[in-house]
């Protein structure tokens, strides 16, 4: 219960970084989502060598290594890694459909949170800071859930 609580606070504290400080935030998220990328990348190519899961996992990698080490130049573009995100979910999870050891029903589900990315990248290129404020009112909401939970 005590860790929920720190829990809560620190979500509560970065939430407040990233609603006062979006540019900085920005470009946390940009690394965030690149360090993301490359293991969803390395995550793809280890679960099977089709060609699919290659081509998926070599771009997951390259996309991850660009937002991660060029931060300057892509940090605007912060709707488009939404865009390139849902395109990579959703892609693993039709790779999931034709995958004979895969679920089915999490293939679907995979797909449909892929779509989700989508919604966020038209929000963020309204406003670029869109994102950064959406995910500093998440963490907020997430230390509130958190630090009230018993």
């Amino acid at each position: 219960m005590e860790q929920n609580k720190i829990a809560g606070i620190l979500s509560i504290i970065l939430g407040l970084i990233f609603i006062i400080f979006p540019v900085i935030s920005t470009g946390l998220v940009s690394i965030l989502i690149g360090v993301s990328l490359v293991f969803l990348g390395i995550a793809s190519l280890l679960s099977g060598f089709s060609a699919f899961n290659v081509i998926v996992g070599i771009l997951a990698i390259i996309f991850g290594l660009l937002f991660i080490f060029n931060i300057s130049a892509l940090s605007f573009l912060l709707g488009i890694q939404f865009y390139i995100i849902g395109i990579i979910i959703v892609l693993l999870g039709i790779s999931g459909l034709f995958t004979s050891g895969s679920s089915k029903i999490l293939s679907i589900f995979i797909i449909i949170l892929g779509i989700v990315p989508f919604i966020l990248g038209a929000l963020s290129l309204a406003t670029p800071l869109f994102a950064a404020i959406l995910i500093g009112i998440t963490l907020i909401v997430e230390g509130i859930s958190l630090y009230i939970a018993e």
